[in-house]
């Protein structure tokens, strides 16, 4: 009976305390690839979590070797409330993609209508008439745009331009908005005194920040901080993945833009804690049943 009960408490753990607390560790940031790995293990550990206590609960009432009508009733309880979690995870990923692709199709019909393409600028790279300095993607299984403003360009210098064309094609290549849109649907799925804000906003930022190490490999750091906040002024449309967006995550980003030490131990240690977590709950539900064999 204690295994319910330990799931549950961790599952709460997970949803909201330990993601305010992890967003306050800076110093993960500095291997933002382990680091959002670690962000994907706390996730997917809390729902594992959430479902195993319901699991356990009603197998350990319904497996009694007498049961009666209140184990029965507390084991059916119990499945209804895992399956009204399941499915409340699954109706908002639904709509939550839904709403999503809806809008990147609508985006996209405007911007091939009113996007001029210049070559000279990019492969696949689409310039709006726009004052306001913008750069962002547009991500799509086989229909990807990057996006530039007449703004911008007319606001980077070469060297900064290239370094912000790496950013958005990186974001593409790594599918950083699948991960993003995952974690939406985690925020939107729960009542915000269970999810936490902490989380969805750390994984934005660690998506931007590795998208930053893939351009500075390609056109150094200093260009790229120089067109960051450049295109500070530009907000990117709803559905999109902008390069500057956030000032306060922009201070942040180009604080990690000065980072060149590899962190081999760090990286390592954040990943086994990754693993752990996922270990942890699967342990609880799994360990049981294997006791009992």
């Amino acid at each position: 009976m204690l295994t319910p009960v330990l799931l549950g408490a961790l599952a709460v753990l997970l949803a909201g305390p330990a993601p305010r607390l992890l967003a306050r560790a800076a110093a993960v940031r500095h291997t933002p690839r382990a680091a959002l790995v670690l962000w994907q293990g706390v996730a997917l550990a809390a729902v594992l979590a959430a479902l195993g206590a319901g699991l356990a609960l009603a197998t350990h009432q319904a497996w009694r070797r007498a049961p009666d009508p209140v184990s029965v009733a507390v084991a059916g309880l119990a499945l209804l409330v895992t399956a009204v979690v399941l499915g409340r995870l699954l109706l908002t990923a639904h709509r939550t993609g839904t709403r999503l692709r809806a809008l990147r199709r609508r985006h996209r019909r405007h911007l091939d209508l009113l996007g001029q393409r210049d070559e000279a600028v990019g492969e696949g790279v689409l310039v709006l008439e726009h004052e306001v300095p913008v750069a962002y993607c547009l991500p799509g299984v086989g229909r990807s745009r990057v996006v530039l403003s007449a703004g911008a360009l007319g606001r980077l210098e070469p060297d900064e331009l290239v370094a912000v064309l790496a950013h958005e094609r990186a974001h593409l290549r790594a599918r950083h908005d699948l991960v993003l849109e995952a974690f939406s649907v985690l925020h939107r799925a729960f009542p915000r005194w269970v999810s936490s804000a902490s989380a969805l906003e750390e994984v934005r930022l660690l998506a931007e920040v590795l998208a930053d190490r893939a351009a500075a490999r390609r056109a150094g750091r200093a260009p790229l901080a120089r067109a960051l906040v450049t295109l500070a002024a530009g907000a990117a449309p709803e559905g999109s993945v902008g390069a500057a967006d956030d000032v306060t995550g922009l201070r942040t980003r180009i604080e990690l833009l000065r980072e060149v030490r590899r962190r081999p131990v760090q990286a390592a240690l954040v990943l086994a804690a990754a693993g752990a977590l996922l270990v942890l709950p699967t342990a609880f539900v799994v360990g049981p049943w294997l006791g009992g064999l």
